[in-house]
């Protein structure tokens, strides 16, 4: 056997792997979605419940997941045979790898939408600009979003086949520190725009009267979304991880900067948005539609439009490189394949995979699946089905199979700040698995119910 596969990376600093881990959690998530959910749920209300749901739900399954890699040092199959031998669990692990697979395959799609975005910022959003129009134009076109998919792919292959500490280690270390420094620029440059107050309002002051019990849906799966769980990528980050280090310290980390970011990116939107008489719950077209539109009437808005298209490509990046390392992990630990040749195969399939929804707008826009195209199908089966699913075994193994305590007993191997205790095993065994049960039953319905 090569000895090159024997040898194991692991992080050589803490904190190359916080910044790994919350590259992972931070992304499209945080910058993309988590502003436009808000905005559809009633602000400051909504706000309120994710903070909760992240604590309640996200820090204890996050617990679990790097735990259960450190234990093993093994990507998400390996793990789960190693503390379940000659048992089905391993199919969870399975689930894991082909959830990244496949949220990779669109995502990188949308990432390119950004990257195109960078360019179009760069030449200049003006008012007389149809917004809706161009955005439709783009990506209703084939040659430049597969470009730009492509382009994205190529960046993320490469991190990856670099390895654990020359590649994502080393990007996450110079690109997680520009992503914070422009989201602050962004969120000051916002908030001192005159009429801000209304959208700070807007974000920090609860009216529960907008909440519904789709909102609290949405808060849930949001919190689990963001923290990138359930797709095996912090089992694969724990497997690298020392023995030396503290797992309830790292994942409090993690999930604090993680929160930090999706926080602040409500500021550098909102106050902006209502600022220039635009509605928050514009959908996911806030992003791509509403927040040009802010740019182009907005003082230096040029210089900040290039800025933010820049900043949620970083966030993508980031996070890609986690969903990609997940089925790397994979192919060089059970199959004794070498790292780059594994990131560039695999890297490829998921180009190719994520082609006919780059065509849903395009050639293949006469696909329906109950009234989704194929990107929102990809996004419904990986969002609703394949990640709660996912978080859910892992919840009920950790809490009933490998053992609350053993978890625990993990997490807490070295000394810190944090440790997890009884509390946890309360969590982790039934407030986790009733919540996530909860989410995936009332997403199935409201798809199905149309």
């Amino acid at each position: 056997m090569n000895n090159d596969l024997q040898e194991r990376e692991n992080w050589t600093s803490k904190l190359g792997f916080i910044l790994a881990a919350a590259g992972s959690a931070v992304g499209l998530g945080n910058i993309w979605r988590f502003p436009y959910v808000t905005g559809e749920n009633g602000g400051a209300a909504f706000l309120l419940i994710y903070l909760i749901a992240i604590i309640l739900i996200g820090y204890p399954v996050m617990v679990a997941e790097m735990s259960l890699g450190r234990k093993t040092e093994k990507n998400p199959v390996g793990a789960f045979k190693n503390l379940a031998p000659d048992t089905p669990w391993w199919l969870v692990g399975a689930l894991g790898v082909f959830t990244g697979f496949v949220i990779l395959s669109y995502y990188s799609v949308i990432a390119g939408w950004s990257m195109a975005y960078i360019v179009q910022a760069a030449n200049g959003f003006t008012s007389e600009m149809d917004f809706a129009g161009l955005f439709g134009g783009h990506i209703s076109s084939v040659g430049e979003p597969l470009l730009w998919h492509a382009t994205f792919m190529g960046i993320t292959i490469g991190i990856i086949s670099a390895g654990v500490v020359k590649g994502i280690q080393k990007a996450v270390k110079i690109l997680m520190p520009i992503l914070f420094i422009l989201l602050v620029a962004l969120v000051f440059r916002s908030v001192s725009l005159e009429g801000a107050g209304e959208g700070l309002a807007f974000y920090l002051a609860p009216d529960f009267s907008q909440l519904t019990w789709y909102s609290l849906n949405e808060a849930i799966a949001q919190a689990f979304f963001t923290l990138s769980l359930g797709m095996g990528a912090m089992i694969t980050y724990g497997s690298y991880l020392s023995k030396d280090d503290n797992i309830s310290d790292s994942a409090g980390y993690v999930l604090g900067l993680d929160t930090l970011i999706a926080v602040l990116s409500g500021f550098a939107i909102f106050p902006a948005v209502f600022a220039l008489g635009l509605s928050p719950d514009a959908g996911p077209g806030l992003t791509f539609i509403t927040l040009p539109a802010v740019f182009a009437e907005m003082p230096l808005g040029t210089l900040f439009g290039f800025l933010f298209f820049v900043l949620l490509t970083i966030a993508a990046i980031t996070s890609a490189i986690s969903l990609l390392e997940v089925v790397v992990a994979y192919m060089v630990d059970e199959h004794e394949w070498e790292r780059k040749k594994a990131a560039q195969v695999v890297g490829i399939v998921i180009f190719l995979v994520g082609i006919p929804p780059l065509l849903g707008y395009s050639a293949l826009s006469d696909f329906q699946f109950l009234g989704m195209d194929i990107l929102d199908t990809y996004d419904w089966f990986a969002n609703a089905i394949f990640l709660p699913l996912g978080g859910l075994l892992t919840a009920i193994f950790a809490g009933y199979v490998w053992g609350a305590r053993n978890t625990a007993d993990e997490a807490n191997k070295a000394e810190g700040v944090l440790s997890v205790g009884n509390l946890f095993g309360v969590l982790i065994k039934y407030v986790v698995p009733v919540a996530i049960g909860t989410i995936m039953v009332v997403g199935i319905w409201q798809t199905l119910a149309g």
